[in-house]
């Protein structure tokens, strides 16, 4: 993509997320992913009905009386988008690609979080982390991130999660909000989210384009696997074919409902043909009121 129309499409995404960012969810994020971590404020005299555990023995034995820590709740977050740039998100039936979806919602997240006057860092991952940006403040970092986004050239084609996820846990020390947006058409990362989990405030974002769980019967078809490359003859027209296809897709999704529900992780599914302004809203409220 040239320089020039670059910036454009980066000034365009920056107008229409920002506008979505000041008009919707600035208050909703704050509520939902306001700082849930507690740091040392100051030492105070013991009173009653204070917490033990809360006593600070150094300050207690030098003054021969008992003091307790005092602490905040820490209200500055270190937010990370762990995003999916595989060949599988090169895909889109109606409304937009998942690529552009996937785009979107990393600026409206993140100017949500700059607008609450977070940091905000990014991990780029297809079978393996191809690129990471620190977290950072302001607005000319999250321009960057969005330009990297659009420019980024993936060199590999295929989805490995948990990489991503056992990364993130080594890379970021402190806990973080970790948003993990994927069309999660990889499988084998329960454990890593578990582990992450532990460690972090973990979201997970789906990306879905509707024609992706439907083939229209139209006879023979040679058809290539976007992230494998694996070119297959397929009789689109056979009714076998076509309960085995939904068939997969169903069990595909309930898998991973299930990896959601035992982990703990929220989660929520946009559609590339769907408004996602709703769906993240409710996300914002589950988080508000949960």
């Amino acid at each position: 993509m040239e320089s020039s129309d670059l910036l454009k499409k980066v000034r365009k995404i920056e107008i229409r997320t920002r506008a979505l960012t000041q008009q919707v969810f600035s208050g909703q994020y704050h509520s939902a992913f306001k700082g849930r971590g507690m740091a040392f404020s100051e030492v105070r005299e013991y009173h009653y009905g204070d917490d033990i555990r809360s006593i600070d023995w150094n300050v207690t034995a030098r003054f021969n009386h008992p003091y307790v820590k005092v602490f905040e709740e820490e209200r500055e977050l270190t937010v990370v988008l762990l995003i999916d740039v595989s060949s599988s998100n090169l895909f889109g039936t109606r409304g937009m690609y998942k690529k552009d979806l996937i785009t979107e919602l990393a600026a409206v997240l993140s100017f949500s979080a700059i607008t609450n006057n977070d940091k905000v860092g990014v991990i780029f991952f297809s079978d393996k982390v191809e690129k990471f940006i620190p977290p950072q403040k302001g607005r000319t970092h999250i321009l960057r991130i969005i330009q990297e986004l659009l420019n980024h050239q993936p060199q590999q084609r295929t989805t490995n999660i948990a990489e991503s996820l056992r990364y993130l846990s080594n890379a970021i020390k402190k806990r973080c909000t970790a948003f993990l947006i994927s069309d999660f058409l990889d499988s084998d990362f329960e454990q890593a989210l578990k582990i992450a989990k532990n460690k972090h405030d973990l979201v997970a974002i789906q990306t879905r384009d509707k024609g992706e769980p439907v083939f229209q019967p139209m006879g023979l078809l040679q058809i290539k696997d976007a992230e494998t490359a694996k070119i297959s003859l397929i009789d689109t027209s056979d009714s076998k074919f076509q309960k085995n296809y939904r068939q997969w897709w169903q069990e595909k999704d309930k898998a991973l409902n299930d990896i959601f529900q035992k982990t703990g992780v929220d989660y929520v599914k946009l559609l590339t043909d769907k408004d996602y302004v709703p769906a993240l809203k409710n996300l914002f409220l589950k988080r508000s009121v949960g």
